[in-house]
């Protein structure tokens, strides 16, 4: 029997070996020097239908206030991404490290505001514990992978902030509380990952 585990691997594994995607780049980047390494957490839940765990940031945060955001943050000092990865998400929503099992790393997203951050994607059991950090996270949803995976449902938004035209991926999820609007970094790496696992296939 095929576990949601092997069919994420599968199409990951199938997704690195041919040929990048086109995959959605920030233009600011070509203004920075040099980048801070990141990591976010990417848990798809095992379920019927698998779900990608997500979380608010607090409007109070300095950083993304009010966004969308996979829980993750800055790699320490002789940690790995996976490792900063797992640790974030413990630190944020209290997922248990033990409970994640890691399908790989995908391709890294340089942001505008200066860093390197490595998507790591690993697969979680669908009644994970999850003990949210009020001063980290608003509040947390799970969406549908097939959903926000969808190239139809990644909408492309312009807007001019600071006299510059902006260009960034949008998809808005609507469960039973609420509209969920991803977008900025959080949306760039949903498209770019999008292209790796083909989920409609």
């Amino acid at each position: 029997m095929t576990t949601l585990f092997d069919d994420v691997t599968r199409r990951f594994e199938a997704g690195h070996a041919k040929a990048p995607p086109a995959l959605w780049i920030d233009p600011r980047i070509h203004e920075i020097e040099s980048f801070t390494p990141a990591a976010v957490l990417i848990a798809i839940t095992e379920r019927e239908r698998p779900g990608m765990l997500l979380l608010h940031r607090p409007s109070t945060m300095r950083a993304h206030p009010g966004q969308i955001a996979f829980p993750g943050g800055r790699i320490d000092p002789g940690e790995t991404p996976v490792e900063a990865a797992l640790r974030e998400a413990n630190e944020e929503l209290g997922v248990d490290p033990g409970q994640v099992r890691v399908v790989g790393t995908s391709d890294r997203y340089r942001t505008g505001s200066g860093y390197e951050i490595t998507p790591v994607v690993g697969v979680v059991p669908p009644d994970l514990e999850i003990r949210p950090n009020p001063a980290e996270v608003a509040q947390w949803f799970e969406a549908p992978v097939d959903f926000v995976l969808d190239p139809a449902n990644q909408v492309t938004r312009t807007i001019d902030w600071e006299g510059r035209r902006h260009s960034f991926v949008e998809i808005t999820w609507t469960d039973s509380r609420q509209d969920h609007v991803i977008w900025g970094v959080t949306g760039a790496i949903l498209h770019n990952l999008s292209g790796r696992l083909n989920w409609h296939d």
